[in-house]
């Protein structure tokens, strides 16, 4: 059997009737800010002080979005007689976000804690060339970096902290002055 016409368009007034008076859902994004979870991947932070130029988040980056340049400095040895060492500094850092798939390998191979996620989300850019942030750009996403969460008081302590914390005692004892004997006192024996 053939549907009557303009059953469609009564089927679709139905549920239009219906929708019309619930809650609208929608969240008014410009005016309203969304709740994010704490753990947001928005943009990555960089903390410059703490990048060594070991290459290993551009290494291993799948997208080859991130853009270091540095050159190596000769540093004066610490002590008479010492040899002189040279380090890397850190010229240029760019992450090209028109790339970047947010995948978070970048911050998880960096081994002195120098990059990190930061829930902010409106970077938009009018032009995709504005999408790569150089390093100072990526240090003012840091200050919006929340803290890391605190410990859980019933977890067990970390292992390096418990090793330094046995290592202080042992230090502490062996520095100690050894206790004195003290003098029986009258009508003690």
């Amino acid at each position: 059997m053939a549907p009557l016409p303009g059953s469609g368009l009564a089927k679709g007034l139905a549920v239009t009737l219906r929708t019309m008076t619930r809650k609208s859902v929608t969240a008014q994004y410009p005016d309203t800010q969304p709740d994010l979870p704490p753990r947001t991947r928005g943009v990555i932070g960089l903390f410059e002080e703490n990048c060594t130029v070991c290459m290993l988040c551009a290494r291993e980056c799948p997208d080859w979005c991130i853009y270091i340049d540095s050159h190596k400095e000769t540093v004066p040895a610490a002590a008479p007689g010492g040899r002189e060492r040279s380090r890397n500094v850190l010229d240029r850092f760019a992450i090209d976000f028109s790339l970047c798939m947010y995948c978070g390998i970048c911050i998880e191979v960096c081994p002195f804690d120098a990059l990190f996620w930061s829930p902010e989300f409106e970077y938009a850019e009018t032009d995709i060339r504005d999408l790569t942030h150089e390093r100072d750009k990526l240090r003012e996403w840091m200050w919006t970096v929340p803290a890391p969460p605190a410990l859980d008081p019933g977890a067990e302590e970390p292992k390096e902290i418990a090793a330094a914390r046995k290592t202080a005692e042992k230090l502490a004892a062996a520095q100690a002055p050894p206790a004195e004997p003290t003098e029986p006192q009258e009508g003690e024996s």
